[in-house]
């Protein structure tokens, strides 16, 4: 693991079934991610993810790269462009940083409509454990 190193992409299809799925797992009972007519009605085209599933999807992304042993630190990250059903987002990383055994990740995933979220996690990896 190195500084400059970049993760292969993940596509992440999205589905209504992920976006409800993941709201009422995190338990955000906002309308705005369960109800088409309420959404529409608050003036979004459709149902939209929210920050909770994509802050899982982005630790997800980043433990499949690097392994069930690896432990998020720190994840810092930032909304842009709803994740709608349809459409599929696509999530890339690129090391930044490498201290020891512990890395900073720029993380950006990219949809449709523009960019869905960015930023950075911290990860630390075991002994031996770099990709």
């Amino acid at each position: 693991m190195r500084a400059g190193d970049e993760l292969p992409p993940l596509e992440i299809e999205i589905t209504r079934t992920l976006i409800v799925a993941g709201a009422i797992a995190s338990r955000d009972y906002q309308d705005v991610h369960h109800d088409a007519e309420l959404a529409r009605h608050r003036g979004s085209p459709d149902v939209f993810m929210n920050i909770l599933t994509t802050n899982g999807l982005v630790g997800r992304y980043i433990t499949d790269h690097f392994g069930p042993d690896a432990v998020l630190r720190k994840v810092a990250i930032r909304l842009g462009a709803p994740n709608y059903p349809g459409d599929t987002m696509v999530l890339t990383g690129r090391v930044e940083e490498v201290e020891g055994d512990t890395a900073t990740v720029r993380v950006v995933g990219a949809n449709g409509i523009g960019r869905h979220v960015t930023g950075t996690v911290t990860v630390t990896l075991p002994p031996g454990g770099a990709s």
